[in-house]
C-alpha cells in the first residue's frame, strides 16, 4: 500500500464499495475561493458539489469589506473611468516591491495580467461598484465611493519604484457590508447554474487510488461517515488556520504571544491538513497578515512612532499591516505616538489609546515619558528640524504628512501590543492576526507535493493555500479576497477541464 494511505485522513479510493455522492467536481468550502471556484466549474458544464462545514455558505469573506486589489493591464473599468491608468508592469513592480523574496513570480505575474478583467468578472455578478473614489487616508470608506488606496502605494519605498495607483476595488455601499453583497451575488449565480450544496459537511479524508490521484472525500455529515467520489478533481477551499490553536502554536509560537486571532469559527486549517496528508507542500506557514489600527482618524499620520527608546523606526504613513509588522519588531513590542493637539481627535472608529504622558513643552512630555533622559528632546529635534523643510531623511514620509511637532500641548500615546484594543473584537489587546501560509499551488490551482509535483486531481485556493499575499509588511487591503477570487476561479477551471477518471 501507498505510504501515504497511512494517515486517517486518507482513505484507499477502491476500498470504498459504495459512494454516496458522485460529482465532477467537488469543492471543500463555500467562501470567496470556493464559490469563485465552484462557479467557474459549472459554467463549464461541470457538475459541481459543494461542501460547507458551517450550516450556511459566506466564509471569511462574507464577513470582510471585500476590497479586492485590482488593476494592471491599462488598468481596470472603474479606474479608466475616473481618469487613472494602471499597467501590469507598474503594478507587477509594487508586488515585487510588497511581497520581496516571499513572493511567486508566476503568481503576481499572472495576477497583474488579469486583474482588470477579474474585476469585470466581478461587475458582472451584480456588484454595485460606484465610479467615484476616497482617496484619503482610510481603513474601509464608510460612504459609498468604491476606490481607495488599500496599501503602500503612496509610501517609501514603494512610491520610489511603481507609480501610486488607489487599486482598492470596494462594493459600492454605506457600511461595512461589501462581503455579504459579494457572496449574495455569487451564491445565487451559483444556485441558478444547479451547483449542489451541503451544509454542515465536513471533509475528514482524501480518497486516493492506487495511482495517487485524488478522487473524492470522506466527509461527516449528521454525525456519520459518507463517501464522495470527485471524477475530475477535488478543490480544497477551507481557508486558513488562525482558529486552530495546534497550529498556530505549531507555526507561529511568538506571534500567538501578543497578536490575537481573527477569522470565521471554522478557520481550522482542514483543507490544508487534507493536502499535507497526500503528500502536499506547505510554505510561508510563519507569516500573518496583522493589523495596527493607528488610523483612522487621518490626522495621525501626522505624529511619529515611537519605541521605548525613543526612538522613530518607521514612516508613519505606512499601511497599516506594515506599520503593525515594523511596530511589533521592536523590544518588547512596545511603541507610542508622539502628536501635538491639532491632530488629536476622538474617532467613532478606534477608542482611544492609553495617554501616557502630555506637557507644553517636548521637555514636560519627555519628563514624564519610559524614555531614556534626553532622547525625546533629540529625537523631535532631529524631526522638526527637518520636517519644517518637507523632508524625512531618516525614514522619507512624504510631504504630505510631514509637519513640525511645535504646536502644544503636545500628548505620548501608548499603542503597545499589550496595551492595543482590537476594534474588531472589543476586550481583547493586541494587533489582529490571520495566516498567510498553505499549501502550495500553481497558477492552476494545483497543488504540489515536496518535489514540486503536481499530486493529480487535487486542487486548492484562497487561505487554504500561500496566495497571493505573503507578508503583513508587504500586504495591502484586498489582496486576499482578490486572490482568494481570482485564484479560486482558475482551480475551478482547472478542475473543470481534467480529465475524468
Amino acid at each position: 500500500m501507498n505510504p501515504i494511505l497511512s494517515t486517517h485522513k486518507v482513505r484507499a479510493f477502491e476500498s470504498i464499495s459504495h459512494f454516496d455522492i458522485s460529482t465532477d467536481v467537488l469543492v471543500c468550502g463555500y467562501g470567496g475561493a470556493g464559490a469563485a471556484a465552484a462557479l467557474e466549474a459549472v459554467t463549464l458544464g461541470a457538475k459541481v458539489t459543494i461542501l460547507e462545514r458551517a450550516s450556511a455558505g459566506g466564509g471569511s469573506t462574507a464577513l470582510s469589506s471585500c476590497e479586492m486589489y485590482l488593476g494592471g493591464s491599462g488598468g481596470t473599468a472603474l479606474q479608466k473611468e475616473l481618469g487613472l491608468e494602471d499597467s501590469t508592469e507598474n503594478m507587477l513592480a509594487y508586488l515585487r516591491e510588497a511581497l520581496g523574496p516571499y513572493g511567486d513570480e508566476d503568481k503576481m505575474r499572472c495576477y497583474a495580467q488579469g486583474a482588470a478583467g477579474h474585476f469585470d468578472w466581478v461587475e458582472s455578478l451584480g456588484v454595485p461598484y460606484k465610479r467615484a473614489a476616497f482617496l484619503e487616508r482610510t481603513v474601509v470608506p464608510l460612504s459609498d465611493e468604491s476606490l481607495l488606496f488599500t496599501g503602500n502605494e503612496k509610501a517609501h519605498p514603494f512610491n520610489t519604484i511603481a507609480k501610486p495607483v488607489p487599486r482598492g476595488h470596494v462594493p459600492s455601499k454605506v457600511g461595512d457590508e461589501g462581503g455579504k453583497i459579494f457572496m449574495d451575488a455569487i451564491m445565487q449565480r451559483i444556485a441558478g447554474a444547479g451547483a449542489e450544496v451541503i451544509n454542515d459537511c465536513r471533509a475528514i479524508a482524501l480518497l486516493v487510488d492506487k495511482n495517487n490521484r485524488v478522487c473524492g472525500v470522506i466527509a461527516k455529515r449528521d454525525n456519520r461517515e459518507i463517501a464522495i467520489r470527485a471524477t475530475r478533481g477535488v478543490v480544497l477551499a477551507t481557508g486558513g488556520f488562525v482558529m486552530n490553536d495546534t497550529m498556530t502554536r505549531q507555526y507561529m509560537p511568538e506571534l500567538l504571544e501578543y497578536c490575537v486571532p481573527y477569522g470565521n469559527t471554522f478557520d481550522m486549517g482542514d483543507g490544508i491538513q487534507l493536502g499535507q496528508a497526500v503528500g502536499g507542500q506547505t510554505i510561508n506557514m510563519e507569516q500573518a497578515f496583522m493589523s495596527f489600527p493607528l488610523y483612522p482618524p487621518a490626522k495621525l499620520t501626522y505624529g511619529i512612532l515611537l519605541n521605548k527608546h525613543g526612538q522613530r523606526y518607521i514612516n508613519e504613513d505606512a499601511y497599516l499591516a506594515r506599520l503593525a509588522h515594523y511596530s511589533c519588531q521592536q523590544a518588547e513590542q512596545k511603541f507610542y505616538l508622539l502628536v501635538q493637539e491639532e491632530d488629536f481627535e476622538a474617532s467613532h472608529y478606534l477608542q482611544r489609546a492609553a495617554i501616557v504622558a502630555t506637557g507644553d513643552s517636548i521637555a514636560e512630555v519627555a519628563s514624564e515619558a519610559p524614555f531614556p533622559a534626553g532622547i525625546l528632546e533629540q529625537t523631535v529635534s532631529y524631526f522638526n528640524q527637518h520636517a519644517s523643510n518637507k523632508q524625512d531623511p531618516l525614514f522619507h514620509k512624504t510631504a504630505e504628512w510631514l509637519k513640525p511637532l511645535n504646536k502644544p500641548p503636545f500628548a505620548l500615546l501608548e499603542y503597545s501590543a499589550s496595551e492595543m484594543t482590537a476594534v474588531i473584537m472589543p476586550g481583547t489587546k493586541g494587533p489582529l492576526i490571520f495566516t498567510l501560509g498553505g499549501l502550495k499551488t500553481l497558477t492552476t490551482g494545483e497543488v504540489v507535493n515536496l518535489d514540486n509535483e503536481i499530486i493529480s486531481g487535487l486542487y486548492a485556493a484562497g487561505r487554504a493555500t500561500a496566495g497571493l499575499p505573503r507578508t503583513a509588511k508587504g500586504y495591502a487591503s484586498g489582496m486576499s479576497v482578490g486572490d482568494a477570487t481570482f485564484f479560486g476561479r482558475l482551480a475551478g477551471r482547472s478542475a473543470a477541464k481534467h480529465l475524468p477518471i
